[in-house]
């Protein structure tokens, strides 16, 4: 690969690691600026937003972004279609509103027009971006760069665009069989979404990566419901636990997105699912971050279920402490550091573990 000259090392890395397993070292996804290079690219993760009418000019900026850029350990270069978080909310009807460094959608609300939308429509404008911009990077990727899935969102996520927050919390209490039944239809939609995305690229594209940025020999998605913070977990068991089950059941390899404390209550019915590989811990603004003891115990038990853990925002200085604490197996830790020399240096200090 054109990007990642080593990309044959560190696909072995992380098919070992996806059963839990470790070859030689832990899994290390470390991102760095070149060697003697000033940095040009206007390239930045909102691009594909901002341009989505122009995927030529993303491509330019992201490729001038790879040849700027050390991708160390197990970091791969890959072109996120990012346009928002859970846009499948858009390809039913909610829309979107693009700001500088976020995307929201403006809800629906009525259940009738809700309810109208819950159906695969080919000639949405923002699935036909979608796949248009996906098609274009994947095409321009071939030898060079992967292209990784855009971000479709957890089906209850995905619901709360639509309908509201506020007004879905009610309508848990109000009219739970509902949105179960909602629920269930988006769910058959997503997998119908991932598989059209999927299809333009497995032909030219080994294994799939997505906004994770991991990669994997098969089809594997980052699964969620970042709506679950405000649920009990009778709620969350209810409303949220079969439908990623089924994605679980369906999918090559998973991994559940924890996004801070308020999902915790439910780490342990997420650690009985078979068929889920890996829990990703995102701690959350305003707590405490990956490196803090409190989260120790966790870390510890989702690894004592033989499920690996991606850790993220970590600090290039708090990796030696993480290994110690954790040791090397099932683990995947995402860094950054300022240089080419000092990403060189960790990997070969990770090396020794």
């Amino acid at each position: 690969m054109l990007y990642k000259q080593d990309f044959e090392q560190s696909k072995k890395r992380l098919e070992a690691w996806w059963q839990c397993e470790v070859i030689d070292r832990p899994v290390i996804q470390v991102i760095a600026k070149q060697k003697n290079v000033i940095p040009v690219s206007k390239w930045n993760v909102w691009s594909t937003a901002h341009f989505l009418d122009n995927p030529e000019y993303v491509i330019d900026e992201f490729e001038k972004y790879c040849t700027e850029t050390y991708f160390g350990g197990e970091a791969i270069p890959n072109l996120w279609i990012n346009i928002g978080p859970g846009i499948i909310g858009a390809y039913l009807g909610a829309e979107p509103k693009i700001a500088e460094d976020t995307v929201w959608f403006e809800p629906l609300k009525e259940w009738d027009k809700i309810e109208k939308r819950i159906e695969f429509d080919s000639e949405n404008i923002w699935w036909k971006k979608t796949c248009k911009m996906t098609s274009v990077s994947t095409q321009r990727g071939i030898g060079k760069f992967f292209t990784a899935l855009t971000d479709l969102g957890g089906s209850l996520d995905i619901l709360a665009s639509l309908r509201g927050t506020q007004e879905l919390l009610f309508d848990l209490v109000d009219s739970p069989e509902q949105i179960k039944k909602i629920s269930k239809k988006i769910n058959e939609l997503w997998f119908r979404y991932y598989l059209e995305l999927y299809n333009i690229m497995k032909d030219v594209q080994e294994g799939t990566i997505t906004w994770m940025g991991i990669w994997a020999p098969k089809r594997w998605y980052p699964l969620q419901c970042d709506f679950s913070a405000m649920l009990s977990p009778k709620m969350f068991e209810e409303f949220v636990l079969p439908g990623i089950e089924e994605q679980c059941k369906w999918l090559d390899y998973s991994v559940y997105h924890l996004d801070g404390p308020g999902q915790l209550p439910h780490l342990d019915m997420l650690l009985e699912i078979k068929d889920l590989n890996a829990i990703q811990w995102v701690p959350g603004a305003g707590s405490e971050p990956t490196i803090s003891p409190r989260w120790f115990p966790y870390y510890k038990k989702i690894l004592s279920k033989g499920k690996g853990l991606v850790l993220v925002e970590v600090k290039p200085e708090e990796v030696e402490t993480l290994i110690n604490e954790l040791g090397p197996k099932g683990i995947l830790i995402q860094t950054n550091c300022d240089t080419q020399e000092q990403a060189e240096q960790l990997l070969k200090q990770v090396s020794t573990f």
